[in-house]
């Protein structure tokens, strides 16, 4: 075994070409996001994940109905615009937004290291969720925001390997982290450009 972040595919590896983002390869990424919030060790983020999973589910069946019209995500999105209910472009575009919320939250705990995760989440759900949120599900995810573990809680079990090997320094994890969020950001802007283009975010 060995720590998190080697475990699971880095965003950093999501091949991007003409076409656009490799479906296959972002869906696992995805997934390795979502497994991250089990370090976080709240049941409140519970609502996170499971939205997540639904969305990465959504996309998931589109590619396997049609995976040679739906290879990269912009050519999945492209395909079901003219389809009664466009299921994938509705889960990819939630999606994007819980990946964009927890992206912005790494980069606010990484960029101030002193600041608790708690702080960083909040400040990332202001600019990110929140506005697409009704007065319950605001709620919910405050109560998320207050149960973040310690900063200090978290990094350590980032950096630790769970079959009980040796930890990777600080210095090593920021680097992989930065490194995997910095290509995260770089997806989820833009395939954000993407769907404002060609409208394909209307009626959701």
């Amino acid at each position: 075994m060995a720590p998190y972040l080697e475990t699971v595919t880095s965003f950093a590896d999501v091949p991007i070409t003409d076409a656009g983002v490799d479906t296959v390869t972002f869906l696992q990424a995805a997934e390795g996001l979502v497994g991250m919030f089990d370090l976080l060790g709240s049941a409140a983020f519970s609502v996170v994940q499971s939205d997540l999973k639904g969305n990465i589910a959504k996309v998931r069946a589109r590619y396997e109905a049609a995976p040679t019209l739906s290879s990269t995500l912009e050519l999945l999105v492209e395909n079901e615009k003219n389809e009664k209910k466009r299921t994938a472009t509705e889960g990819l575009l939630w999606l994007l937004r819980g990946l964009s919320f927890t992206c912005k939250a790494l980069q606010n705990a990484q960029s101030n290291k002193s600041e608790e995760l708690s702080a960083a989440f909040t400040k990332s759900y202001d600019v990110t969720l929140k506005k697409f949120h009704n007065f319950v599900v605001k709620g919910i995810f405050a109560v998320a925001m207050k149960a973040c573990p310690y900063r200090a809680d978290f990094y350590t079990k980032l950096a630790a390997d769970p079959a009980g090997g040796p930890s990777v320094s600080q210095e090593k994890l920021n680097e992989e982290l930065d490194k995997w969020l910095a290509a995260l950001s770089n997806i989820v802007t833009r395939m954000e450009a993407f769907y404002e283009k060609g409208n394909y975010a209307k009626g959701f």
